[in-house]
Formats: structure tokens, sequence, C-alpha cells
């Protein structure tokens, strides 16, 4: 019991470590494909606040006459 429960928390700091050392690379094959990166895009973007921020930053804010 105590052995299986040492390599379940072995297996998923293992785990978690390849995947912060290898994150960008993991990132550039999933967004590589155009489904996938629309599908992430619009996810991001339909969070409160983040396309408001994301349009100011891209075009400014409006010009006050």
């Amino acid at each position: 019991m105590m052995s299986r429960m040492l390599t379940s928390i072995f297996m998923i700091g293992s785990i978690g470590y390849f995947v912060f050392r290898y994150r960008y690379r993991l990132i550039n094959l999933l967004l590589g494909s155009s489904w996938m990166r629309r599908l992430t895009v619009g996810s991001i973007m339909s969070f409160p606040g983040v396309k408001n921020k994301m349009m100011q930053s891209v075009f400014g804010r409006p010009s006050e006459w």
C-alpha cells in the first residue's frame, strides 16, 4: 500500500517535471493544429475582461474628443 502510494507520487512528480521542462515544446505541439489553436483562442477570449484588455492593448483606448 505504502509503496504504491510512493510510486504514484513519484510518477506524478516526474510527469510534472517533464511537463514543466518541455512546456514550450508542448504548447507549440498543441497549438500547431489550426482547430486546436482556434479552440484555445476562443476559450481564452471568453474569459471576462480578457477580450477588453486585449483589444485595448492592440488598438489603444478610444480617443476622446
